[in-house]
């Protein structure tokens, strides 16, 4: 009888033969190719030969991520970033049906994001940072920061129901943030800053169980915080809300409060008035607090000075009551993607 090792090595063998004797679905074969061929990638140099997924003695293309599926290929990863791709959103992107990541961040995209991109259902990871588009359908991260993107977000990316990181900022997106946004259940984080965007940040974006991390900061979004949550339970798990750099308005009401997981909020540069509710200072770990450049009054509670958590309050650029103090040294607050990781 063969040991369990002998089985093994032929298991893997077999395993071995199958994906070097499978041929790539057609599909995603035309596909790549019509990327390669429309848009001149400097990557193209090391896309050697047809097949995208390797054939004979040739690799798989660089940063395309193949696996079997029955007696075919197919890509389930796409990876080409910081290379200057320059042009529109590849539409033919949104053929590669099995796609569970796309990071194309650090290029010069341009355009709208094509409304094709809630075909790719199993999308689980979109990343366009810094010029980067990036879907989830199995997509799970939707990363295209710092590109130069433009129309508005199109609201089939609501579409992508198992996407858990979306990274639109630092384009030049206009419109609304579309309310379709709020039926990706999976959603933990949302990156939306500098960007044209206009309107009101959609209150139905609080029904999102699992969104953490909130940036809508440095737009032109106007409405008050009480609208954003004024449906019973909101945003039970938001830790850093960012909407700094607006035109919002109102005061900030004492409901805030109910949002018991923030860490961080992010007010500054916006039109808020009246006083900084008690409440506010029982948000159990509140550590960043940021009122600068509004038009506050009244004076702070002490109990923000006895909070245990809280490191810094910046007031500046308010009609506080003389004697009011900062919490803090006033400095950029800057969180990298590490400190979101999955």
């Amino acid at each position: 009888m063969a040991s369990r090792c002998d089985l093994l090595v032929i298991c893997v063998l077999s395993l071995l033969v199958a994906l070097t004797h499978s041929k790539t679905l057609k599909r995603d074969v035309k596909a790549l190719n019509e990327i390669k061929a429309s848009l001149g990638w400097r990557v193209v140099y090391s896309w050697v030969g047809d097949d995208p997924c390797g054939d004979g003695d040739l690799p798989p293309w660089s940063g395309v991520t193949c696996s079997t599926q029955g007696d075919y290929r197919v890509v389930t990863e796409l990876e080409v970033y910081a290379v200057s791709i320059v042009g529109p959103f590849p539409i033919a992107v949104t053929n590669l049906l099995d796609l569970t990541r796309l990071d194309l961040h650090n290029n010069k995209l341009t355009g709208p994001i094509p409304p094709q991109i809630g075909r790719l259902k199993r999308l689980k990871v979109l990343y366009v940072p810094c010029a980067l588009i990036l879907f989830d359908s199995v997509f799970l991260f939707l990363n295209l920061r710092w590109n130069k993107l433009q129309d508005v977000i199109p609201p089939e990316i609501g579409e992508l129901k198992r996407l858990t990181h979306l990274y639109l900022s630092f384009n030049s997106f206009k419109g609304e943030i579309p309310k379709e946004l709020a039926a990706l259940p999976e959603l933990r984080y949302l990156y939306l800053q500098e960007n044209r965007l206009i309107g009101r940040i959609p209150a139905e974006l609080g029904t999102l169980q699992n969104l953490r991390h909130l940036d809508a900061g440095n737009n032109h979004l106007v409405g008050t915080i009480r609208e954003l949550i004024r449906f019973d339970g909101s945003f039970p798990s938001l830790r850093n809300l960012y909407l700094n750099n607006n035109y919002l308005s109102g005061g900030i009401p004492a409901q805030l409060s109910n949002l018991t997981s923030l860490e961080i909020v992010y007010l500054s540069y916006n039109k808020f008035i009246g006083n900084i509710p008690f409440a506010i200072a029982h948000i159990p770990k509140l550590t960043f607090l940021y009122l600068d450049h509004n038009q506050f009054t009244g004076r702070i509670p002490d109990a923000f000075y006895k909070h245990p958590f809280l490191k810094e309050m910046y007031i500046e650029g308010n009609m506080f009551k003389q004697g009011v103090n900062p919490i803090g040294t006033h400095k950029v607050l800057e969180v990298s993607d590490a400190d979101f990781a999955v």
